[in-house]
């Protein structure tokens, strides 16, 4: 099989054309990389019916994956007249997210891009979504599409936090401008660089430990340097004083506003894997994937060397 990374586009289990294709489309002729669409399927249905009659079930399933990977190869037709490189694959799975891993693992992939799924919050207690698993423990970018109001992005938003100043966060930030920088020049779209000051959080966190009262002027202080901080990395990746934003306030509703007013169609940022309660109650990025007004562009940081 060939070395050259691929475009994996996981596509839905209804047959039917949806925004994370076209996006792939488009990214694959920005990127010159070939595309590996597969369906990964399970019905119900049929698996009950194998409980009373497994040969009958099992070829149901053969004929419904043949069914599936002859309607992707219709829809890679038009790819590839336009001279990319798509192949296609149907399986039938009962757990998608090991087998996205597989496929991880058997070849090199640049980017997994996948309809962003909306699950009720009743369904997430119980279970975690495909999306939020492919955020929190996926060691690969993963691009969740919302919408492909522009299948090409035109404006891409990177998210940095400066907050923490270990050497490893510094190095994420420059990684993750560094994909959102390069993402914007392929795709020949402007770019935005936001960082949102959550003076709150700071001084929620400091107070936690006995620290000085607010009005002791040190979160101000804090604010400043996490300022300069943010000004030296912009300038350090190139980006003008006008695509350069410090706010202040809530995270999440300040990216939401900032992406809506902008009319951004990509979100780049950074995630990291979540233990314990983290994990439960999920990331900024994935209360993103609820909230944001277009897609999440998910950057991971480098794999930690093997002890």
């Amino acid at each position: 099989m060939s070395q050259t990374p691929r475009l994996l586009l996981i596509a839905p289990q209804q047959m039917q054309r949806t925004a994370a294709f076209e996006r792939t489309a488009q990214l694959a002729k920005a990127l010159q990389l070939p595309v590996h669409m597969v369906a990964l399927d399970h019905l119900q249905a049929l698996t009950l019916a194998g409980l009373f009659d497994s040969g009958q079930a099992e070829q149901l399933q053969v004929a419904y994956l043949q069914q599936h990977r002859q309607w992707l190869e219709q829809q890679a037709q038009p790819m590839r007249e336009q001279g990319l490189q798509v192949t296609c694959e149907a399986l039938w799975v009962t757990q998608p997210y090991q087998a996205i891993q597989q496929f991880a693992n058997e070849m090199p992939l640049a980017l997994i891009i996948k309809d962003a799924h909306a699950e009720s919050a009743m369904r997430r207690i119980f279970y975690t979504p495909l999306d939020w698993q492919l955020l929190r423990d996926c060691t690969l970018p993963v691009h969740l599409v919302t919408e492909a109001r522009h299948p090409r992005p035109r404006r891409v938003l990177a998210i940095i936090d400066v907050l923490r100043s270990e050497v490893q966060d510094l190095q994420f930030n420059d990684q993750i401008v560094d994909a959102a920088v390069k993402l914007a020049e392929q795709c020949d779209a402007e770019l935005d660089l936001l960082h949102v000051y959550d003076w709150v959080a700071v001084y929620a966190k400091d107070t936690g430990a006995g620290a000085l009262s607010l009005a002791s002027g040190l979160y101000e202080a804090l604010g400043a340097a996490q300022h300069e901080v943010y000004r030296a990395l912009a300038e350090r990746h190139g980006v003008p004083p006008e695509r350069s934003h410090f706010i202040e306030g809530m995270p999440l509703q300040q990216i939401c506003r900032f992406a809506e007013e902008h009319q951004s169609d990509v979100i780049v940022m950074g995630t990291t894997q979540h233990r314990g309660v983290h994990k439960r109650l999920g990331s900024t990025a994935e209360h993103l994937l609820l909230q944001a007004p277009c897609s999440i562009w998910a950057v991971k940081p480098p794999r930690e060397p093997q002890q």
